[in-house]
């Protein structure tokens, strides 16, 4: 009957203490005894939760402070409850817009305050058509005509691995470099300006110890890393997915599935979402965060070799020997099939949303629009010819990076040189730039997110097989500085 009249505005009823000894457990003078109305939210004397609070030796909290009991903490609760559902959809879609200008103001005013260039206005006006074009695939940095040639004496050499360097990425944030090799360790590198110090390495084991060893037992053949810097995972020959804590390289789980080597990894952007493909000829979706398969993707006639993303719900692939590039659309479990390459297509990566470059074992350089399925450019023996066995035969074009967004890309082979490329306008034409000599194949290359470094996975042999063997190069990695 009290908490009616409450509810209703009028002051309980006399005899209102048979209500408060029922609902603070009784006990000593109440509030309420004689017709006197209990106030609303007050702790009583003889509250059960101070009597609780006594006997078991906790603070005792004071007279004035909300009685959890007490009707009017219910209506505050169910008050903040009914303020969060007025928010209409529409209301939350303004107020995220306003908070993600605010975000964006305050960004482009420290870089305008380093700058003195633009105006915050038009400085939040110009990263929102950035954005814009990101999305659609329409964003071309022309930062390749800028490029200088760096000085062979800064370039940092990095070793550690015992057998050559198949694979490597770079955080999100540019610190540390993550590599593996043939010998099936995994090195955590923080990168310096003077100089790169390990932090951690996880050393390879024998075959047929995976379970009781922390690490690989077969060699790793690639890795990719979460755009939040907080998974990295490896593929090996043994047909294993490890996950790795990055922070603190723990391994947090194994992905088993693939039938053959793994020899692509890639996550989607923004997402825990991770694509892999294997020597199986197929391509598999994980969820790494939690620990789950979803799909597997059908339709290369060949080992792929290759594999990459971006921030939409699809991936590219390498499809070697069967002479394709795919772009696999997963929500619609369809593929659109690229051609132009002569031989083995070894390496792929994507520039942005719409573009791509892939190299190939005939020597060829494919520049890529998604709506063409022919090339946009190609260059034929991008990295020269040798002559093996009394033949002339084109350099393999054996990795590919591409500076997102840009302009600029990036090849390397067993020439002796890593080669950087201009995209002209409308991706439509390949210009060779200038040459970074470096002994020993290239079996991997990766941009740093600013542009401000090359890194390249060297090693004495082919990340995928043993025809060749170069004496004189080191197994290591090359931090090359790029102004």
């Amino acid at each position: 009957a009290n908490r009616r009249c409450r509810g209703r505005g009028l002051s309980p009823a006399g005899g209102g203490g048979a209500h408060v000894r029922r609902q603070h457990g009784g006990g000593g003078r109440q509030a309420g005894q004689g017709g006197m109305p209990v106030p609303e939210g007050v702790w009583d004397r003889g509250c059960l939760y101070r009597r609780v609070c006594r006997y078991r030796g906790v603070p005792v909290p004071m007279l004035t402070h909300t009685c959890p009991c007490s009707p009017l903490l219910g209506r505050r609760r169910r008050e903040a409850a009914e303020e969060e559902v007025e928010e209409t959809p529409q209301e939350k879609k303004l107020r995220l817009a306003k908070q993600y200008l605010e975000e964006l103001r305050q960004l482009e005013e420290e870089r305008a305050e380093d700058e003195e260039e633009l105006e915050p206005a038009d400085l939040i006006g110009d990263r929102l058509k950035e954005d814009v074009l990101e999305q659609r695939g329409r964003l071309q940095r022309l930062v390749a005509k800028d490029v200088q040639p760096p000085d062979p004496a800064r370039i940092r050499v990095l070793r550690g691995h015992q057998l050559p360097v198949t694979c490597l990425v770079i955080s999100p944030d540019d610190r540390f470099i993550f590599s593996a090799s043939k010998d099936g360790s995994l090195i955590k590198c923080k990168w310096e300006v003077d100089s790169g110090k390990r932090l951690c390495v996880v050393p390879g084991g024998k075959k047929g110890t995976e379970e009781r060893h922390m690490g690989h037992a077969s060699q790793v053949l690639c890795m990719a890393i979460s755009s939040d810097g907080k998974y990295l995972a490896t593929g090996d020959r043994s047909k294993l997915i490890m996950i790795w804590d990055a922070a603190t390289c723990k391994r947090l789980h194994i992905f088993t599935g693939h039938r053959d080597a793994v020899s692509g990894l890639s996550f989607r952007k923004g997402t825990h979402q991770l694509y892999s493909a294997s020597h199986d000829r197929c391509v598999k979706v994980w969820d790494v965060a939690e620990n789950a398969y979803v799909e597997t993707l059908f339709g290369h006639q060949d080992v792929i070799t290759g594999l990459d993303s971006l921030s939409r719900e699809c991936c590219v692939t390498a499809g070697g020997r069967d002479g394709t590039v795919r772009l696999w659309k997963i929500p619609e479990e369809s593929q659109l099939v690229f051609s132009g390459h002569q031989g083995s297509i070894d390496c792929i990566q994507l520039i942005n949303e719409e573009h791509m470059v892939s190299g190939a074992d005939d020597g060829s350089l494919a520049l890529w629009g998604l709506t063409k399925k022919k090339p946009l450019a190609l260059a034929r023996q991008a990295h020269g010819e040798q002559e093996a066995q009394g033949l002339q035969q084109p350099y393999w074009i054996s990795a590919v990076a591409a500076l997102r967004n840009s302009d600029l890309l990036a090849t390397g082979s067993h020439s002796g040189s890593v080669k950087l490329w201009k995209c002209g306008e409308g991706f439509r034409k390949l210009e060779h730039l200038l040459d970074i000599p470096l002994v020993g194949f290239v079996n991997s290359l990766k941009f740093s997110a600013a542009g401000d470094f090359l890194v390249a996975g060297i090693g004495q042999e082919h990340r995928l097989g043993r025809w060749w063997r170069i004496k004189e190069a080191k197994n290591s990695i090359c931090i090359i500085p790029l102004k």
